[in-house]
């Protein structure tokens, strides 16, 4: 690749990031208003140190949730667990296990919990009370079929949890969702895919035995939908995606996401990326612990407006 290209090249990998930038912070705000706001704030520190453009990425920490259809092409087993050190009293974790089912498919399981403790409980007359707490969680089983060798398939069923304080008693959101993704690798080495999220994901609410003219009140998650592919730059490995968000019938945004990654003597990684909201940057290590690299311990650092700083920490190993 001569000069002119690699400035070419530069030149739209500076372009993108801007415009992920501009459009990412304009769209992040609302659809942190929608429910289920705990299934896109990313899972593995890799993925959120690189703006959690994943959608056609094969992310060891927690391949399914970017996109379900890349576990088949996971070399071996796989286990994750990550834990998100965020302000204001709030949780993260993650935890998943992804194996094939020889000759051509692949499953998984995974749990994502968030919560927030600490919660000032006040009575009627603004009397402290107790301290209260919040979660959220979404248990997930995941499937995915290779139908040609370079394409391949997956789906994520999720059941949903929510609890909520009210009163003397907690109040419990149930439901389900899904997720659909489809996964290309190209003869270039590139990857290209497509990601639907939270396909009528919902969480269903019975506030009779709360309230006394309680009634049944469904909520619903917005819907993603994403493109994304990834490609080497010298030594750099890029990801992107974009995509719409859709509440209903409604269209409430637009996303675009990107990130990079610099490998150093193929063991240590350097990172950086933005994509919901969020700025990341990040550092990444392999070794061998029991087989030849297969484990990789990631870090994070994420800023994101007012909801201030994030340390993310993943532990990954293959079996």
């Amino acid at each position: 690749m001569d000069k002119t290209d690699c400035g070419e090249m530069m030149r739209r990998i500076i372009t993108t990031t801007i415009f992920a930038i501009l459009i990412s912070s304009s769209v992040a705000q609302k659809r942190g208003s929608f429910a289920g706001g705990f299934l896109r704030m990313g899972t593995s520190a890799r993925a959120v140190a690189m703006g959690s453009a994943f959608t056609a990425e094969i992310d060891k920490g927690f391949a399914a949730y970017y996109n379900p259809a890349s576990i088949v092409h996971l070399k071996n087993s796989q286990a994750g667990f990550s834990n998100h050190f965020l302000m204001l009293d709030r949780q993260l974790m993650t935890a998943n296990i992804s194996m094939a089912l020889p000759p051509s498919a692949a499953v998984g399981i995974a749990w994502i919990g968030a919560g927030v403790d600490n919660i000032d409980g006040r009575n009627t007359a603004g009397q402290h009370t107790k301290n209260l707490s919040t979660s959220e969680n979404a248990y997930m089983v995941s499937f995915a079929q290779t139908m040609l060798p370079w394409l391949s398939l997956g789906l994520n069923v999720k059941v949903l949890r929510h609890q909520l304080p009210v009163n003397s008693m907690d109040l419990t959101g149930k439901g389900v969702g899904m997720d659909f993704g489809i996964f290309v690798k190209t003869k270039s080495g590139a990857n290209l895919a497509l990601m639907i999220q939270d396909l009528n994901s919902r969480y269903q609410w019975k506030t009779d035995k709360i309230f006394e003219r309680g009634k049944v009140y469904i909520e619903q998650f917005p819907t993603l939908y994403r493109v994304g592919s990834t490609f080497d730059y010298s030594n750099v490995y890029i990801t992107a995606d974009a995509g719409v968000v859709m509440n209903g019938g409604e269209l409430i945004g637009y996303t675009a996401r990107v990130g990079a990654e610099y490998k150093y003597l193929d063991h240590y990684y350097l990172r950086g990326g933005f994509g919901n909201g969020r700025v990341g940057v990040g550092l990444g290590l392999d070794w061998s612990l029991f087989e030849d690299m297969d484990s990789r311990l990631d870090y994070a650092f994420t800023l994101e407006g007012a909801a201030g700083i994030s340390h993310v920490f993943t532990y990954a190993f293959s079996f």
